[in-house]
């Protein structure tokens, strides 16, 4: 069992490293993804959750497995400050499971990040792991969503799917700051926490980035 195990994980990061992208292209994903969860005509995330929201997570997750699984995939968050959207932080996820999972899937996730709780999470230069360090669920949605919306939870995850898997959660996945990208994408050594605060300008490779966001 557990050289299948190492056999479904080595194909998830064989996989990733075949799509490994650039910390430009990372954000410039980023920005395909909001465009295109903007145009689903259902499971539309609600203005009013994005309008509240503290900070965002973009990321491209890849799932494989057959009873065991391993997914990983690469991102960027940003959190809403005083002055504007901050700069791009990114970020890498992990993680495996147990039980039902079969097929392989990519999925893009938006996690919308509710309160300043989850905002210092994403700050760490460490790890955090979801459902423990931080409370996530699956956010509200639909176009005509009424009324105030009482967060019911730190996080809030958004998906769209490419592909096939069964029984597949993001629950307990491994989130990381990707201290390197941060350094080469901004040109010195930086951390998640200065970039989150606001405290130094986006990178000019960011401005596509920065536009869709000031819509919310």
């Amino acid at each position: 069992m557990k050289i299948f195990f190492a056999a479904i994980l080595f194909c998830a990061l064989t996989f990733m490293k075949a799509e490994a992208a650039t910390e430009q292209e990372l954000v410039d994903q980023s920005v395909k993804i909001l465009r295109d969860f903007r145009d689903m005509p259902e499971n539309f995330i609600p203005p009013r959750i994005m309008s509240n929201a503290r900070g965002l997570a973009i990321i491209r997750v890849v799932k494989v497995g057959f009873g065991v699984s391993g997914k990983g995939g690469e991102g960027v968050v940003l959190a809403r400050t005083a002055q504007g959207w901050s700069g791009p932080s990114f970020i890498g996820l992990g993680g495996a499971g147990w039980g039902l999972q079969i097929g392989a899937e990519v999925s893009d996730f938006i996690f919308v990040l509710n309160n300043e709780a989850a905002i210092r999470a994403f700050s760490r230069d460490g790890n955090l792991k979801l459902g423990a360090d931080v409370s996530a669920a699956a956010g509200p949605v639909g176009r005509d969503l009424q009324g105030a919306v009482t967060s019911t939870a730190a996080v809030y995850t958004y998906s769209r799917s490419k592909g096939l898997f069964a029984g597949v959660s993001l629950e307990g996945a491994i989130i990381a700051t990707q201290k390197t990208a941060n350094e080469r994408y901004y040109g010195e050594a930086i951390t998640a926490r200065v970039i989150l605060s606001g405290s130094v300008p986006p990178p000019t490779g960011a401005e596509r980035l920065m536009a869709i966001l000031q819509r919310y």
